[in-house]
């Protein structure tokens, strides 16, 4: 048995509450939190931006990726996809998906979840047949026969859990029908389509076990089910259906906005919704130091209001060890209450273990991120 070091205690000028009635004007707030934002913590105010940096050497920097300008493999394998970041619990990568695949593919190394950044077409799985569209999240559970028809050419991020799967996360005393009702989790359903691809010609399927891929040949098409019953299926939900919490005077941690669970990781949904609008509530997300995870955001659609010069497709990386936080006119933009409705949609990943850098990521990333924070 363990337990966190707890005696709170307080020192010079300080807020009452976390994130919001700061004591003096021109300060900033700085949270140094353990177990990302489900541990203890402490609130710093300074009289300088924690990312007030003039220099900074050394492989430890903020990075951002501009997926958009990756080669274009028109690879036929989502194994083939590029992979951006990855460690032993988790993989990371972008796949563009233009063609119908003429194989099927089986991921015996963990769950796989799919994000459709743009796009759609048609799912055919174990489980059935599934319209999909941009926005989507589709999971598909460790050993899932699949493959996918685009009627327009799909660009999709793939976020596997490695040796484990993805779960809903506990979401308290707001109850289990906040953010999504379960009811919302759309599954795979045997209909004519279905039926219609079954056939008795030779199929292939690529397994890849041990981030090794093996071929296995089938005399038919495996997806040959004609009913099931069980509670272990693939399914789909929308960002469009994910109804955020929010308070007008209190800016929620990214905790609140998460999706889905694994083990060593979490994956967030930012949707649109109201900027806090009490006069002394923070209006961009917090300076913090969460040491014990390395946070990935993907932009997926609109204006990312903490960001500067941030276009979708691109992926930020901010490994745990330094304070991060908004740009300076985005900061600024929020003291004022520029904006009163925030219309940004992006992934965010945030990993218990350390994330090294896929070799495609190198080729596409933006050296002067780390400048981006500095004063103009």
């Amino acid at each position: 048995m363990r337990k966190w070091i707890h005696f709170p205690r307080q020192q010079g000028t300080i807020s009452r509450q976390a994130h919001a009635d700061f004591p003096e004007q021109g300060i900033y707030e700085r949270e140094v939190g353990r177990s990302g934002f489900f541990g203890p913590a402490t609130h710093f105010h300074h009289r300088h931006a924690p990312t007030g940096w003039s220099d900074w050497q050394g492989p430890l920097r903020p990075r951002l990726f501009d997926l958009n300008k990756l080669n274009e493999n028109n690879a036929e394998s989502p194994w083939d996809a590029a992979e951006i970041l990855h460690n032993a619990h988790c993989r990371y990568r972008l796949w563009h998906c233009r063609q119908n695949m003429t194989e099927l593919v089986r991921n015996a190394d963990g769950d796989e979840l799919l994000f459709i950044h743009c796009g759609q077409g048609e799912l055919y799985c174990d489980y059935g047949h599934l319209s999909v569209r941009d926005g989507d999240y589709i999971v598909l559970p460790r050993s899932t026969l699949w493959r996918l028809e685009p009627s327009e050419p799909m660009t999709i991020l793939m976020i596997e859990a490695t040796n484990d799967s993805y779960q809903l996360p506990e979401k308290g005393i707001v109850g289990p029908h906040a953010v999504f009702d379960a009811a919302m989790l759309d599954t795979p359903v045997i209909d004519q389509a279905f039926l219609d691809q079954q056939d008795e010609n030779q199929w292939q399927v690529k397994v890849k076990r041990h981030n090794q891929v093996s071929t296995i040949t089938f005399p038919y098409n495996p997806l040959d089910a004609i009913g099931w019953h069980g509670d272990l299926c693939v399914v789909r939900i929308n960002w469009r259906d994910i109804r955020p919490l929010m308070s007008h005077r209190y800016h929620l941690p990214p905790s609140a906005h998460t999706t889905f669970v694994a083990n060593r990781f979490v994956v967030c949904t930012f949707v649109p919704r109201p900027i806090e609008s009490d006069p002394g509530a923070l209006r961009v997300p917090f300076y913090h130091s969460n040491d014990d995870y390395d946070e990935v955001l993907f932009y997926h659609a609109g204006d990312f209001f903490s960001r500067d010069n941030i276009d979708a497709g691109m992926v930020s990386f901010h490994p745990a060890g330094f304070t991060h936080g908004p740009h300076p006119k985005a900061f600024e933009a929020g003291l004022q209450h520029k904006k009163t409705f925030t219309d940004e949609v992006a992934v965010m990943l945030d990993t218990r273990d350390a994330l090294e850098i896929g070799a495609a990521a190198t080729e596409v990333e933006d050296s002067e991120y780390i400048n981006s924070w500095k004063s103009k």
